[in-house]
């Protein structure tokens, strides 16, 4: 039977701001980004990092332009624990 091994040399980490973006530092490695149906969505050149969007307002999808402060959005774990105190 075939082994099939994957190695992967430097993972790129993606950190998930508290009530904002995505943060990803592209000093760490090659970063493909894509959209929904494969295209290749183009990374601004000279950027050593990107902040995608996940409040789902920003006018520069899919990166974040900080309208989530503006907004004030909350992430998943802010409005599950919000939602959780309220009730009781």
């Amino acid at each position: 039977m075939p082994t099939h091994t994957t190695t992967m040399t430097n993972p790129i980490t993606i950190k998930i701001r508290t009530n904002g973006a995505y943060f990803i530092d592209l000093t760490q490695g090659a970063v493909s980004l894509v959209d929904g149906d494969g295209n290749p969505v183009p990374i601004p050149e000279g950027k050593t990092s990107i902040a995608l969007c996940r409040c789902g307002a920003s006018t520069k999808k899919p990166f974040c332009d900080g309208t989530h402060s503006r907004i004030g959005f909350k992430g998943a774990e802010e409005a599950r624990e919000r939602s959780d105190a309220e009730q009781g």
